[in-house]
């Protein structure tokens, strides 16, 4: 694998697709409702605020990425974006959650939506390269 496709992001399929699906139903459905129906320009006005709402929710989850890069890896979940360096992570892990979970050398635990087991074998094989990229890029002299 080529060092670009190392650092390519890390995004997860299935819920980028049915966030981005659902924010365009909602999109959808607010317009053919104010459209359709007679409402006042306050009832207007809350219909456009909740779908605003709900499509920024939509996009928040869309946009979770594991980003990596040589110094290390910037991980974007759905509301803390955290930046880490590659000797900060000591493990990658499924675990019991539905997204890798890295454990911290702090003995923290840190999720990345950004690789989902909904995702099935693709998620799989980006847990696998997350956790190749830690194991080269945090190496050391002595290896501890």
């Amino acid at each position: 694998m080529s060092a670009t496709a190392d650092l390519a992001p890390f995004r997860p399929r299935l819920a980028r697709i049915a966030s981005l699906t659902l924010a365009g139903v909602v999109v959808l459905a607010t317009v053919l409702l104010v459209v359709l129906m007679p409402l006042s320009s306050l009832d207007v006005a809350g219909f456009a605020l909740l779908a605003l709402g709900i499509v920024w929710f939509c996009w928040r989850q869309a946009s979770v990425a594991a980003v990596p890069d040589d110094e290390g890896l910037t991980v974007r979940n759905l509301m803390v974006t955290t930046r880490l360096t590659w000797a900060q992570v000591v493990t990658v892990r499924f675990g019991d959650r539905p997204w890798v979970q890295l454990d911290l050398a702090d003995g923290d635990t840190l999720a990345v939506m950004g690789i989902q087991r909904a995702d099935g074998e693709h998620a799989l094989a980006e847990a696998r390269r997350l956790s190749t990229l830690v194991a080269a890029r945090s190496r050391t002299t002595r290896d501890d």
